[in-house]
């Protein structure tokens, strides 16, 4: 079979192979357990997600700045095109995937990680006026201030990511076309090609700072905020009540940044075995879509009232006593 394209675009000395193969993980045997699994972990997100969004949109008193971003997260969870592919490659062995697939696949997989890593910031953002700013709550975070938020997020994350995507293009792949990943992953696609990817390599970083660093820290900073507010409560039991409505979070946060930046930080920096790098990313990309219904929608006072209600109108609570 002939591996690369003969009909290169005029004027460009680009190379673009006609396919990439998948590679998937090396030398494990009985993985299509693995994939089993995957595929549960996969309907349970879809089911949680979908659940969310579904309440969301059949209850009214829900329809307010703080469930407006839990709605974007739950989308950008459901959103994902990485478990349904992975499944079609190895489990039905199609490992083949022509030049323009993958880098529309490298597009979708990054850009919902992208929302839900700068979706984390705004949903910090939340907690934070309602527990440093209580009163001025309702009047800071407002239905156009969230969607205004999230409209300004998802347009720049589409121009940063097709940009990079882009720079793909300006790559020629004269050697191996063997991805090592479990999808057609930014790095190990760019570091196939037989030119220079310099630039590629810079972008890599710019990512790693925009959404990987950068988010972290603003949420960092969030919390640094709301603990020096908490601590001016006298009350103890105050005190712990305004924190348990921040613990949701937190743990999203810790499940979705950790290993993500882990992983990352530990590719730029020194080697780390394909296996390993695939595991990682692989739990990183699944487990969040996961657990975000389970602990941050579906427990919530809002969601279990709405649920329990009848009419699908149950009795909202304020945003201070969530």
């Amino acid at each position: 079979m002939e591996l690369l394209n003969p009909d290169l675009e005029k004027n460009t000395t680009f190379v673009h192979p006609a396919y990439f193969i998948i590679s998937g993980f090396i030398d494990i045997p009985d993985m299509k357990y693995y994939y089993v699994f995957l595929f549960f972990v996969y309907i349970v997100s879809v089911l949680g997600n979908t659940a969310v969004m579904g309440i969301i949109c059949l209850d009214h008193t829900l329809r307010t700045p703080k469930y407006i971003a839990v709605f974007n997260l739950a989308f950008a969870d459901l959103s994902t095109a990485l478990i349904p592919k992975i499944l079609d490659i190895f489990l039905f062995d199609n490992r083949y995937i022509v030049y323009e697939a993958c880098l529309s696949y490298m597009f979708f997989v990054w850009f919902f990680v992208f929302v839900q890593s700068w979706a984390l910031v705004i949903m910090a953002y939340d907690r934070f006026i309602a527990i440093c700013f209580p009163l001025m709550y309702h009047s800071i975070v407002t239905k156009p201030a969230i969607v205004g938020m999230l409209a300004f997020t998802w347009v720049l994350l589409l121009s940063l990511l097709a940009f990079i995507v882009g720079l793909i293009g300006r790559l020629s792949f004269c050697g191996s076309v063997v991805i090592q990943s479990f999808f057609c992953d930014h790095g190990p696609t760019y570091r196939l090609a037989c030119n220079d990817n310099s630039l590629n390599y810079a972008m890599a970083f710019v990512v790693l700072i925009v959404i990987f660093c950068f988010p972290p820290v603003l949420i960092a900073l969030t919390y640094i905020c709301i603990s020096i507010a908490l601590s001016r409560i006298s009350s103890e039991k105050e005190r712990i009540k305004a924190f348990k409505t921040c613990t949701s979070h937190l743990i999203l946060v810790s499940v979705f940044f950790i290993p993500l930046l882990g992983t990352n930080i530990a590719v730029m920096t020194s080697y780390i075995h394909p296996n390993t790098r695939i595991i990682n990313s692989a739990l990183t990309h699944i487990i969040p879509p996961l657990l975000n219904p389970i602990i941050y929608s579906l427990k919530t006072k809002e969601v279990l009232s709405s649920i329990r209600s009848k009419d699908g109108g149950g009795k909202q609570t304020g945003e201070s006593r969530d």
